[in-house]
C-alpha cells in the first residue's frame, strides 16, 4: 500500500490553490472550476470542492473543519521559506522552531484553517530518516 494524496474539502478551490501554489512555489494543477493537485515528487495534496462531497456520500466530509491534520512539506530551508514567506503570511502558528524530533518547523494555516508545517530535518536522527526524500 502506497499513500497517494490528501484531498481537502473547501468552498473555494481557486482560493486554496492559489495559497498552495505561492506556499510551494511550483504550479497547481487545475482541471476545472472543483478540483485542484498540489504534485510532488512524493505525494499530492488534493483540493475539492464541497460540490464535489455528494460523490462521497453526503455530509461525508465538511470545509475548514479540520482540527487533527496537520499537511507537511520537507524544504531545504525552512528559515529561508520563513523569510519568504513572511512577506505575504501574517500570522504564524510558530516560527522555526527546533522541534524534540530532530525537525526544523515553521506552522501556519491556510485559508481555510488548515494547519500547515514546513519542516527541515536538522539532528543527525532526522536528516537520515527523512534521507530518501531528498530532491
Amino acid at each position: 500500500m502506497n499513500l497517494v494524496s490528501v484531498r481537502l474539502i473547501t468552498d473555494n478551490v481557486a482560493e486554496l490553490a492559489d495559497f498552495y501554489e505561492r506556499v510551494t512555489a511550483g504550479t497547481v494543477v487545475r482541471p476545472n472550476d472543483n478540483f485542484a493537485e498540489v504534485q510532488t515528487a512524493n505525494g499530492t495534496l488534493a483540493i475539492g470542492s464541497t460540490a464535489t462531497v455528494a460523490l462521497f456520500g453526503p455530509g461525508s466530509a465538511r470545509p475548514a473543519d479540520n482540527h487533527t491534520a496537520i499537511i507537511e512539506f520537507l524544504v531545504d530551508d525552512v528559515d529561508a521559506e520563513f523569510a519568504r514567506l513572511a512577506t505575504w503570511i501574517t500570522e504564524f502558528v510558530t516560527e522555526p522552531t527546533l522541534m524534540p524530533w530532530g525537525n526544523k518547523s515553521l506552522l501556519f494555516r491556510d485559508p481555510d484553517g488548515n494547519l500547515v508545517n514546513l519542516f527541515t530535518p536538522a539532528t543527525p536522527q532526522a536528516i537520515e530518516k527523512f534521507a530518501r526524500f531528498a530532491r
